[in-house]
């Protein structure tokens, strides 16, 4: 598969279905460090950033907060002293869809980025 983090959302209508457990089974191996958590009966893209004090884990969020705005995609994202945990799904799905795993992979790339 191409990167991930070279794809754009696409925007999801109401009520579309999320991807097969099988498929995210697959994507997952493309963003190393993510794992998917199950809230509310809903499967969700999670990752903790780790930071060496609380300004570089709120530029990270700050980054985070714009890519989202870029993309028209939000995740769930909570800052505390040296780390940020970032949570990808898609409300209107449910669930999972490719547009959780491109975010993903392109909050990644911000990691690396400011390395």
């Amino acid at each position: 598969m191409n990167e991930l983090k070279e794809h754009a959302c696409e925007p999801c209508s109401e009520g579309s279905a999320p991807l097969p457990p099988g498929e995210c089974g697959k994507l997952l191996a493309d963003i190393p460090g993510w794992k998917v958590v199950t809230v509310d009966a809903v499967n969700r893209l999670q990752r903790t950033f780790t930071f060496p004090d609380f300004r570089k884990a709120l530029d990270f969020t700050n980054k985070v907060g714009e890519l989202a705005e870029a993309e028209g995609h939000h995740p769930e994202i909570i800052t505390a002293w040296g780390k940020v945990t970032v949570t990808w799904w898609t409300h209107t799905a449910k669930g999972l869809q490719m547009n959780d795993f491109i975010m993903a992979a392109k909050t990644s790339e911000l990691e690396r980025a400011g390395e």
